[in-house]
């Protein structure tokens, strides 16, 4: 059990409770040496794992929406018209699609959208090495193609034409067709392999002879596999890389003499402790949700669902579709339920969008469940597969809305609403109206110089 002095398994809540820690292990000396108290620090356990990353699938409307967010921060809506373009200019597949695998079909001709990237400088050199290895041939038996998982189209993928008209695009539309080509040309590559140690050190004193222990972990990346060919052209460091993807994937780390270091080390060997150290840090709340999250989430609303059967029913199509999430979230934005952050794509509520959220949920919290949506499309799936009728399934969403349309009548709740509505209020700022009020000060003063002038 952990300790109520810490706030998780490696950080104490005070920072006196730390220092309590570092002065029975050994005070540190001017000198920068351990006191006379500190009797040794030992390796107790060293455990060596390897770590496999597979590429990851392919793009759907959703991914692509999301990571355009993540790294050019365009809008959902933005993206899905570049996709658009890349379609007509036929430059890539059909984009409104939720599926991320290929169709058996696709898979035995995918030479061609291979071969055709060779004409592509950015990925040309990872197209011509996957033909002359023959690394695609075996790609129908991967899980990258599976005909249960596509409805009406397969994933995003490049087409291997329409070249020419790589000078017409604009630059955003460049790299959004970089990305999906990067994408697509990964799956063909082997995955990451990375080597992970981590260490538990005992630290034992005069005060504390049980000990106190301390861990360590490093992640060494062995084999660079599918990263090569997934990591953009436009981005000129592993830095500005990994500000773009907003610290969500981690940095890996290449010295290899480190790693052979600590596979030397063994159990039980005593190593040198020069001087202890607090690191303070913070904690910070989740992340708000940027326009590509937001698309994401909504896709996969059934996550939300704790009814099994219910969350099966809406986990292939979630809120709304490929094709009208942007719009469903373009909207809230353009009345103002949400605001828009267009320099980072952070989506925020409104002032509006608390007050709608609260009266929806004193009045007809159903409605922001999405198990309610899922119980409704479990009907249509029953009225499609002729368990119910049409008319049955009629009633029962007819006797929904009557019911909750009357109890909604009978409420009278307008006093708990407004004192949510003053809950909420003082965290929004109020719109400048301090010009507006001396205008209509003025204008009042002017009117009565007149009537005493007229007098």
């Amino acid at each position: 059990n952990l300790s109520p002095l810490l706030y998780k398994e490696n950080g104490f809540s005070e920072k006196k409770d730390a220092e309590a820690l570092m002065e029975k292990l050994g005070a540190i000396l001017p000198s920068g040496a351990m006191s006379s108290g500190f009797s040794g620090a030992f390796l107790e356990k060293c455990e060596k794992k390897k770590e496999q990353k597979n590429p990851p699938l392919l793009y759907n409307l959703a991914e692509l929406q999301n990571d355009c967010s993540r790294m050019f921060k365009i809008s959902p809506d933005e993206t899905l018209k570049i996709a658009q373009e890349l379609y007509e200019k036929k430059l890539t597949t059909y984009p409104r699609t939720d599926a991320r695998v290929l169709s058996s079909a696709v898979a035995k001709e995918i030479h061609k959208n291979i071969g055709g990237l060779r004409n592509f400088a950015p990925v040309s050199a990872y197209a011509v090495q996957i033909l002359e290895e023959n690394s695609y041939q075996k790609i129908a038996k991967t899980r990258y193609v599976n005909d249960k998982q596509i409805t009406d189209h397969y994933a995003i993928i490049p087409t291997g034409q329409g070249f020419s008209a790589l000078r017409s695009l604009s630059p955003a539309s460049a790299k959004v067709y970089e990305v999906i080509a990067r994408r697509f040309l990964s799956i063909f590559y082997p995955p990451a392999i990375s080597q992970k140690v981590s260490l538990t050190v005992l630290v034992k004193s005069q005060q504390l002879p049980q000990g106190e222990r301390f861990f360590a972990s490093f992640k060494v990346l062995t084999q660079e596999g599918y990263l090569g060919v997934s990591r953009p052209s436009f981005f000129s460091s592993k830095k500005e890389e990994k500000e773009e993807k907003n610290g969500e994937e981690e940095e890996f780390s290449c010295d290899e003499a480190f790693l052979k270091v600590l596979q030397t080390m063994k159990k039980g060997e005593q190593l040198p402790l020069h001087s202890l150290s607090i690191k303070e840090g913070e904690t910070s709340p989740p992340k708000r949700y940027n326009s590509g999250s937001l698309i994401l989430t909504m896709e996969n609303a059934g996550q939300f669902i704790e009814d099994e059967e219910l969350r099966a029913q809406i986990k292939g199509s979630g809120i709304g579709t490929s094709a009208t999430r942007a719009e469903i979230l373009k909207k809230l934005v353009t009345i103002e339920y949400l605001a828009l952050n267009k320099k980072t794509q952070t989506i925020t509520p409104t002032l509006m969008g608390e007050m709608i959220y609260d009266v929806v949920s004193d009045s007809i919290r159903p409605l922001l469940n999405p198990a309610l949506t899922a119980s409704w499309e479990k009907g249509l799936t029953g009225v499609a597969e002729g368990t119910i009728t049409s008319g049955e399934y009629m009633d029962k969403l007819d006797d929904f809305v009557r019911r909750r349309t009357n109890i909604v009548k009978q409420l009278h709740n307008q006093s708990i609403l407004y004192q949510q509505f003053d809950a909420i209020a003082g965290f929004y700022q109020k719109k400048e109206t301090a010009p507006a009020v001396k205008k209509a000060g003025t204008a009042k003063k002017r009117t009565e110089k007149k009537e005493n002038a007229e007098g």
